[in-house]
């Protein structure tokens, strides 16, 4: 059996992949392209005893794979999913199904936040719905881009996502913090518990309720279900050329 290997790097960063936890795959920092310049090769030290040598044609400089268990400082959104819900809990964010969430919407003057990345969102989407993505792709191509895409290469991810850095100054701009918010992704998510899961399960959409609250947000719903159960349930939904 192939022994596992994790990526590291000189200091802290702040990528996420939505399905991969921070501990099993962490990325180069730009600080560490200040450092980069003093080796052209690359080691790989898995949790076994072997050693493997890429040359810098092929991983960019600053990039360095290690197998050792150091954790890096957290940002908010990835903080332990437990955290996160206990405040959730706290700031009495509720869970509204498809058909509430319409109602509220059509009743109530709330804005359905889909946090979905933008080419989900002109695929389909509640008519009237805000999208702030809270996870980007990767799309620039600076030696600090390069190096990352080389870091999910690694692991079989050709399509990388990283946290959005401008999620909350987004929201921001289109949205006041007393404005009423349905927060919403694909799948929804739950905080309610269940036997296989006993602290519910976490979603971007629940990510991204979280960074709200934490950011003086008074009034934030989660579309339990998502967006998938938006649209089987046949509600209202528009599309962007």
């Amino acid at each position: 059996m192939a022994s596992l290997t994790s990526i590291t790097s000189y200091t802290n960063s702040s990528s996420l992949h939505p399905n991969i936890q921070p501990s099993s795959l962490i990325l180069p920092s730009k600080h560490s392209q200040q450092h980069s310049h003093s080796s052209s090769w690359l080691t790989v030290r898995s949790l076994g005893s072997t050693k493997k040598s890429f040359s810098s044609r092929s991983i960019p400089q600053g990039l360095r794979i290690y197998g050792a268990a150091t954790k890096q400082a957290k940002t908010p959104a990835e903080e332990d999913w437990k955290i996160k819900r206990a405040v959730l809990l706290e700031k009495r964010v509720r869970s509204v199904d498809v058909k509430e969430a319409l109602r509220l919407q059509k009743e109530n003057n709330f804005v359905i936040l889909d946090v979905r990345p933008e080419a989900e969102f002109k695929e389909a989407h509640p008519p009237g719905a805000i999208n702030v993505q809270i996870y980007r792709l990767i799309k620039e191509w600076t030696a600090w881009d390069i190096a990352r895409r080389a870091a999910f290469a690694f692991f079989g991810i050709f399509a990388g996502t990283e946290e959005n850095p401008e999620f909350i100054p987004s929201v921001k701009s289109k949205l006041n913090k007393d404005a009423k918010i349905i927060v919403a992704c694909s799948a929804g998510g739950t905080m309610k518990p269940t036997q296989n899961l006993p602290e519910g399960k976490q979603s971007r959409s629940l990510i991204a309720a979280y960074l709200l609250v934490l950011n003086g947000y008074t009034n934030v719903f989660h579309l339990e279900g998502g967006l998938y159960a938006w649209f089987k349930e046949e509600l209202p939904s528009i599309s962007e050329d």
